[in-house]
């Protein structure tokens, strides 16, 4: 048999052990990844249970863009929305801001934890820092999932008819987890820039209605002008509402395929996970 040190060439047989231990250190690393980044998100859930009223109050911002904007503009009928009324149009818009703002203010807790010295003890841990980033954004898609239901009773009571796919179901808790996780993330690199509470309040209510507003939530990208129609191609929430108004609704349609939708999601997640993981050692300075 051939040395491995030795210049000579495996065999192989040798190559192929070499292949099963790097698939099988591949596995279990991430096996490691996944099981660590649950452990972070059970510990964040564990605070929303304790407080669920956050919850509910954070449910009066929705109530009221549907209850009074959804139906003043839908009495004017001033914005062309196709074969939807008015207020389903702004529904799935609707649902997407309040999953924004749950997401873009989950980063809040993390300068208390960097206060009293909780982010210290995780960095000193064996856990990686990209568990670290992915269980606080996963979190943030478990609690957002609440405004989902919430959000749904009030359009069924205002007589917009849902989808009652299953599918499609499965699809808005995904869409939803994913623009969850990738604006927490923004928010998380947000928290590991700035120093203080209200510096990062602050950024957050800059950064929050813009985001919203260049979006397609509550009036078509044809209306925009040229300028914030490039800005809303750009922005993230364009594509989840998207998505959401084309599974939600019975006669929902979307511009972009479902698959196309949860792709480009899915890598500013992962691309702002990266980021997020390299910044996330600077909250402990």
């Amino acid at each position: 048999m051939t040395l491995r040190n030795s210049g000579v060439p495996l065999n192989g047989w040798d190559k192929n052990k070499t292949r099963h231990n790097q698939l099988r250190n591949l596995v279990a690393a991430t096996t490691n990844l996944i099981r660590k980044t649950l452990v972070i998100t059970e510990l964040e859930v564990r605070k929303i249970l304790h407080d669920p009223t956050d919850l509910l109050l954070r449910a009066i911002q929705p109530a009221l863009w549907l209850l009074i904007f959804g139906q003043v503009l839908g009495r004017v009928r001033a914005i062309p929305t196709g074969n939807l009324t008015y207020l389903e149009f702004l529904a799935p818009g609707i649902l997407a801001q309040s999953v924004l703002f749950v997401a873009i203010f989950s980063a809040m807790s993390i300068i208390w934890e960097r206060d009293l010295g909780i982010v210290h003890k995780f960095l000193a841990s064996p856990t990686p820092r990209v568990a670290l980033v992915l269980g606080k954004a996963l979190s943030a898609g478990i609690r957002s999932l609440t405004q989902v239901a919430i959000v749904s009773i009030l359009i069924l009571l205002l007589g917009v008819k849902l989808n009652p796919n299953p599918l499609a179901l499965l699809g808005v808790v995904l869409i939803v987890l994913l623009g969850a996780a990738c604006f927490s993330l923004f928010s998380l690199t947000i928290a590991c820039l700035v120093k203080t509470r209200e510096r990062f309040m602050g950024i957050g209510q800059l950064l929050t209605m813009p985001l919203f507003f260049a979006s397609n939530a509550i009036y078509p990208i044809s209306l925009m002008p040229g300028w914030l129609q490039i800005l809303s191609r750009l922005n993230p929430l364009t594509y989840q509402v998207d998505a959401l108004r084309g599974l939600m609704l019975v006669n929902g349609v979307s511009t972009h395929s479902f698959g196309f939708n949860c792709a480009v999601l899915a890598f500013t997640t992962t691309l702002l996970t990266l980021i997020c993981a390299r910044l996330y050692p600077r909250l402990a300075i």
